[in-house]
């Protein structure tokens, strides 16, 4: 049985060529999916990129140097592939495989608190606006909006 599964392996390393590898292996290996079947089932969904064109086959090579742009669950990541890997092996070796390119997350968030017209606000100032997927406001939250907006008969 492991003689079928080392000549399957060997041929798809043969098919893509010395040096790459299927982009839904290192997802994979990367730990940017919690399953190869997922990781295929993503790059089918079109939420992957590598070098800025769209990958819509699993089976698209990916080699050291490239630049693969991911958009799961709302959030844009931006990876460069370091390595290739051979195993999905622990956290800390699968973090050897690429280099994170997006900016940090607190950067993020805070250029994500814009008021309406566009302006950035000063972090920690009230807005009165939720952000996205955070729920239905509790009563607490209901009346602290309602102390920001104006009364209905003022102007």
């Amino acid at each position: 049985m492991t003689h079928d599964r080392d000549n399957a392996r060997d041929a798809d390393t043969a098919a893509l060529g010395a040096g790459t590898q299927r982009l839904d292996k290192w997802l994979w290996f990367a730990r940017l999916a919690k399953s190869r079947t997922l990781a295929s089932s993503l790059v089918i969904a079109g939420k992957f990129r590598v070098n800025r064109n769209k990958a819509d086959k699993p089976s698209h090579a990916v080699r050291a140097g490239d630049v693969i742009t991911s958009s799961v669950s709302r959030t844009v990541r931006i990876f460069e592939v370091v390595g290739l890997g051979v195993r999905r092996g622990p956290p800390a070796e699968a973090q050897v495989l690429y280099k994170e390119l997006t900016a940090s997350s607190e950067q993020t968030k805070s250029e994500s608190v814009k008021s309406r017209n566009g302006a950035t606000l000063m972090p920690g100032r009230s807005t009165g606006e939720r952000l996205p997927g955070s729920g239905r406001p509790t009563k607490r939250d209901r009346r602290l909006l309602d102390r920001l907006k104006p009364a209905a008969g003022e102007g």
